[in-house]
C-alpha cells in the first residue's frame, strides 16, 4: 500500500478530498509532546477539514461522520502547546482541538497531514513561534513577510479585508471590511486580464480564490496575496480580448464596485447588492453540467440561500436551497453512461424548499459548493485520476490533494459466482426482499404522481411469494407500508443469517425529462455477480432500457455481510417506465424476472 505524501496547510482551511465520509467512530487518538505530533485512528475511511484560527492561536480539526459515544475530554499540556481537546462539534462531526498557549502561533505553511491509510491520519505541527511583543492577535488579520500567512500576527498597515465576489446583471460587486482603499486599475498588453490592486487589502480566510463567472465579457475572477508592504489583494479579471475596459470604486454600501467602461452609476450603483421583495421565492430556472462535465451548475432568478451535506446513508451530495422553487420547465442535464454524476433528482421537498440530489459516478469527488454569483451556485466535479499529486508552490487558497488509499478495493471483474453459502437455517438459502421507504417517506414521485414506496412494495410482495413457490425461503423488511429506517433494514438480514439481500427501489429525475428511462442494478463488492444476474433476467423478460450495472456505496449495501443488491426498476418520471410501473401486470413481470434471477444466482433456476 502507497503512503500519502505530506500535506501542506496554508492559510485558508484545508480540505482533505476524499470519497464521502461514511458513519464512523474515532478509536484513538494521541498527542506527542516530544514530536508536536497528533495522531487519530477511526473505524471507517474519514474525510478530515482542518482550519488554522487566531485569538487564541488554535488548530482546529473536524472529522466528518465520525462520532464519539462519549463526553468531551481535554488534555492539558505544559509549554507552547497548552491544551488537545476532543468534543461532538455536532450530530454528525466530531472535532480536535490543538490550542497554543498565549502569545504563541505557528507558520500554517509548515503544518503536514499525512494520510498512512484512509482510516489512519497524522498531523505533524512546527514549533511553534513567540508573537512579537508589540503584535495585536485580536484583530484576527491574516499576514506575513514570507507568503505564508502566520495566524494572528496582523499588519499594521492591512486597512482593507476582502470578503468574497459576487457577480450582478451589471458588472462584479466585492464585499470589504475596513477602511476605503487605494485601487489601481490594469489592462494586460494581450487585453486578455485586467487587475485590481487593492492597496493595503488582506483576503479574508473563507474567500473564494477562483470565482466562474461567464458573462459580460468575463470568463472567471481570481484573488491573490501579493507580496509587498503594506499588502496588496489583487483582484484579476480574465476577460476576452476585445470586451471593454474595466472600472473600479467605492460602493458608499460597504465594498468595490467592478463595471465595464460606459455603464453608469447612479447613487445606488447597480453592482450592489440587488434588493428583493421580501417573502418572494427563488425560482431553480436550470441544473446543468458545464465546462467539460467538471461543474454542476444551478441557476434561478434570484438570490440563493443553500445548505449542503452528504447523506451518508445513501452517498448522495444533499444541496438544499431555502426559500426557492422549481421552474415547471427546469431542465436537468443529459446523464451519459461516462458522466460524472450517475443519478440527479429535483425535488420540491416543500413549499417553500426545493433539493437537489447528487450521487457522483465511481472515481468522482465533490468538492465544496461555491457561489459564483447570488443566483448561480457551481458544485466542483473531479475525476481521480492518480493517488499522488505534485504541489509546486501552492497559491494562498484551498489545495487539491489526493485521496487516502482505499481500505476497500472493489473486487477485480469475474464471471465466476460468488461463492453460495446458505447460511439460514435447515441448510436452506433465505432471501431478504427490502423494499424502499415507506410511511410518510413517499420515494421518488412521478408522472401522474406515482410513488416509489408504492410500486416496489408490490414488486417485492411478488417476488417473496415467488421464491416461496420455488422452495426458497424469503422474508420482506417491509410487509406493508410502514415507515422503516436503513439500519432496522440491514439488522434484519444479519440476524436472519441471509444467504442474499436485495433491495428494491425506483428511480426518477425531473418531470422535464420524461425522456429517461431504464433499468439499473447496483452492488458493493460480493454483490457484483448477483447484480449481473438479475440485471439480465429483467432486461431479458421486459425488454425495459438497459442502464447497466454500476458500483455504489448505497447503505445497505455496504453494512450486509451477504452478497446484495440495489435494482431501479425503472424511472417514475420516465413516460416509458411509468405507463408500465402504473401497470400491476407489468409488476408482476418485473418481479418474476428478479426472482428468476435470484434463483439462477442461487443455482435454482
Amino acid at each position: 500500500m502507497k503512503h500519502l505524501p505530506y500535506l501542506l496547510l496554508t492559510a485558508t482551511s484545508l480540505l482533505l478530498l476524499a470519497a464521502p465520509a461514511q458513519a464512523s467512530r474515532l478509536e484513538s487518538w494521541r498527542f506527542d509532546t516530544g514530536q508536536n505530533q497528533l495522531a487519530f485512528t477511526t473505524d471507517d475511511d474519514v474525510q478530515p477539514t482542518a482550519e488554522l484560527i487566531s485569538d487564541p492561536a488554535r488548530l482546529v480539526i473536524d472529522l466528518p461522520g465520525v462520532i464519539l459515544g462519549h463526553p468531551a475530554v481535554t488534555q492539558t499540556y505544559g509549554g507552547a502547546i497548552r491544551s488537545v481537546r476532543l468534543g461532538q462539534f455536532d450530530r454528525g462531526t466530531a472535532r480536535l482541538v490543538v490550542e497554543l498557549a498565549p502569545g504563541y502561533t505557528i507558520d500554517p505553511s509548515q503544518v503536514k497531514f499525512r494520510g498512512i491509510t484512509a482510516r489512519q491520519w497524522t498531523v505533524q505541527l512546527p514549533t511553534p513561534q513567540l508573537l512579537p511583543a508589540d503584535a495585536n492577535s485580536s484583530s484576527g488579520v491574516l499576514s506575513g513577510s514570507t507568503g505564508s500567512p502566520a495566524f494572528g500576527r496582523p499588519t499594521p498597515t492591512a486597512r482593507t479585508q476582502i470578503q468574497g465576489v459576487q457577480v450582478t446583471p451589471d458588472g462584479i460587486f466585492v464585499r470589504t471590511n475596513g477602511g476605503s482603499p487605494d485601487l489601481d486599475v490594469r489592462r494586460s498588453g494581450d487585453r486578455r486580464q485586467i487587475t485590481v490592486d487593492v492597496q493595503g487589502g488582506i483576503l479574508a480566510l473563507a474567500a473564494p480564490r477562483d470565482v466562474l463567472v461567464n458573462r459580460l465579457g468575463v470568463n472567471r475572477v481570481t484573488l491573490s496575496q501579493v507580496q509587498a508592504s503594506p499588502p496588496v489583494a489583487r483582484i484579476t479579471l480574465n476577460v476576452d480580448s476585445s470586451s471593454p475596459d474595466w472600472r473600479a470604486t467605492t460602493s458608499s454600501f460597504g465594498g468595490l464596485v467592478l463595471l465595464p467602461s460606459g455603464s453608469v452609476v447612479g447613487t445606488r450603483p447597480a453592482l450592489d447588492p440587488p434588493i428583493y421583495r421580501p417573502g418572494a421565492l427563488a425560482t431553480i430556472e436550470s441544473v446543468d453540467l458545464e465546462n467539460n462535465d467538471t461543474q454542476l451548475v444551478i441557476r434561478a432568478n434570484q438570490p440563493l440561500k443553500y445548505t449542503t451535506g452528504w447523506d451518508r446513508s445513501t452517498g448522495t451530495y444533499r444541496v438544499t436551497i431555502n426559500a426557492a422553487q422549481l421552474a415547471k420547465n427546469v431542465k436537468g442535464p443529459q446523464l451519459e453512461a461516462s458522466s460524472p454524476v450517475l443519478k440527479l433528482r429535483l425535488r420540491q421537498e416543500t413549499t417553500n424548499t426545493a433539493v437537489v440530489l447528487i450521487t457522483p459516478a465511481a472515481g468522482v469527488q465533490i468538492s465544496d459548493l461555491n457561489q459564483p454569483s447570488q443566483q448561480t451556485l457551481a458544485l466542483q466535479l473531479q475525476r481521480n485520476r492518480s493517488p499522488i499529486v505534485s504541489l509546486p508552490n501552492p497559491p494562498i487558497a484551498s489545495i487539491p490533494v489526493p485521496n487516502p488509499p482505499r481500505t476497500d478495493p472493489l473486487p477485480p471483474r469475474s464471471t465466476a459466482p460468488d461463492p453460495i453459502i446458505p447460511r439460514a437455517t435447515n441448510g436452506r438459502p433465505l432471501v431478504i426482499i427490502d423494499p424502499g421507504h415507506g410511511g410518510p417517506d413517499p420515494g421518488a414521485i412521478g408522472i401522474g404522481g406515482l410513488q416509489e414506496k408504492d410500486i416496489v412494495l408490490d414488486i417485492g410482495q411478488k417476488v417473496v411469494a415467488a421464491l416461496e413457490q420455488q422452495g426458497v425461503q424469503a422474508m420482506i423488511t417491509r410487509p406493508d407500508d410502514r415507515d422503516l429506517d436503513l439500519e432496522p433494514r440491514v439488522q434484519m438480514a444479519e440476524r436472519a443469517n441471509a444467504t442474499v439481500f436485495v433491495s428494491i427501489h425506483a428511480n426518477s429525475i425531473n418531470l422535464s425529462r420524461q425522456d429517461i428511462s431504464g433499468l439499473e442494478t447496483y452492488y458493493y463488492q460480493s454483490g457484483l455477480d448477483l447484480a449481473r444476474i438479475i440485471h439480465q433476467s429483467v432486461v431479458a423478460a421486459t425488454g425495459i432500457q438497459d442502464r447497466g450495472v454500476r458500483s455504489a456505496r448505497f447503505y445497505v449495501l455496504r453494512k450486509t455481510s451477504m452478497p446484495s443488491v440495489l435494482v431501479e426498476v425503472g424511472f417514475v418520471t420516465g413516460r416509458d417506465d411509468a405507463s408500465k410501473l402504473s401497470d400491476a401486470g407489468y409488476r408482476s413481470q418485473m418481479a418474476a424476472a428478479i426472482a428468476r434471477g435470484i434463483l439462477r444466482y442461487l443455482g435454482r433456476g
